[in-house]
């Protein structure tokens, strides 16, 4: 029985062995007949070329990558950006710094100026104590000017109160306070003239922030009075004495640009001119003011101030 058994195992072992080798024998077969079959694809296709093969479009993907580690062109990529935001902040670092310089420069620039105007400011305000004394701008023969002495025809002409009529300023002495309640008030009626001649007194006694503003009110209160013209020329001059030229220059051109036929618009014009020479403008400037002062108004000119006329323009040089 054991015998029995044993030889139908063994019987059934060589029955598969007997299947497996048909069956590779049969696959073998198919493999030879599918090469021969691409040989003869291939000969169709290389007519030419034996031995040519046609390599796969698709084959097989070769995976390397170990899961977990990124790959060389992603860690590229990171570094790379990384790099670009490096760039950027340092060209936003730099281009605060570049405004904050700007800025101080901006604050500095502004500091300096206001320094500067204040100083303007103070100058002019100052009291005439502040204000080193200094000789006038002019000759003392050359502050009095005699008035127009073409009248109107049939007009009897008003006889003008020179600035030689006002009572000359006591010596300025006390506080500033006591030396402007010193100055003498007009009372004749006429605020214009009353104005006038307070302002000149104010001007005479060196008092030239309050003579300032007692003229120009009378200039812009009562621009066709007579005295608009006389309160605006001196109120040039006040700046003048005070060391103001640039708006001595502005006052008197006013004058003259405003009001061309008042009594006082040919001492704007000459007085413009010295004003010019303390800004140290160029000698064309000037000569062109004092070519219009005698073209203008030569006739109306009194003795010093032609001879004014005639030493500035040798000093000019003027043609």
């Amino acid at each position: 029985m054991r015998i029995l058994l044993m030889a139908a195992l063994m019987t059934s072992a060589f029955g598969l062995s007997g299947t497996a080798v048909a069956q590779d024998a049969a696959l073998g077969g198919r493999v030879d007949r599918l090469e021969r079959e691409m040989r003869a694809v291939q000969r169709k296709v290389f007519p030419g070329g034996a031995g040519q093969t046609v390599e796969p479009q698709i084959v097989p993907e070769s995976n390397t990558t170990v899961p977990g580690t990124p790959s060389g062109s992603a860690l590229v990529d990171l570094g790379s950006r990384i790099t670009a935001l490096e760039s950027q902040s340092a060209a936003l670092t730099g281009q605060v710094e570049q405004g904050q310089y700007r800025l101080r420069q901006l604050e500095d620039a502004f500091a300096a100026y206001k320094r500067s105007t204040d100083a303007r400011i103070k100058a002019l305000e100052d009291t005439a104590s502040s204000v080193a004394a200094r000789d006038p701008i002019v000759p003392p023969a050359e502050v009095v000017l005699t008035p127009p002495t073409r009248p109107v025809p049939g007009k009897p002409a008003a006889k003008p109160v020179a600035e030689t009529e006002t009572k000359p300023a006591p010596a300025a002495t006390g506080t500033r306070a006591q030396q402007v309640a010193a100055i003498e008030k007009p009372a004749s009626g006429d605020a214009a003239e009353d104005g006038y001649t307070y302002g000149y007194r104010l001007w005479q006694a060196k008092l030239y922030p309050e003579a300032r503003r007692e003229l120009e009110g009378v200039a812009t209160k009562y621009p066709k009075h007579r005295r608009a013209s006389y309160s605006q020329n001196l109120l040039g001059r006040a700046y003048l004495d005070a060391g103001a030229p640039s708006l001595a220059a502005v006052a008197f051109y006013e004058n003259y640009k405003k009001n061309p036929n008042g009594e006082r618009a040919p001492d704007s014009l000459y007085y413009l001119a010295q004003a010019l020479v303390k800004l140290k403008k160029p000698a064309t400037e000037v000569c062109k003011v004092y070519g219009e002062l005698t073209q203008l108004y030569g006739e109306k000119l009194s003795a010093e101030m032609t001879a004014g006329v005639a030493k500035g323009r040798t000093e000019q040089k003027c043609k």
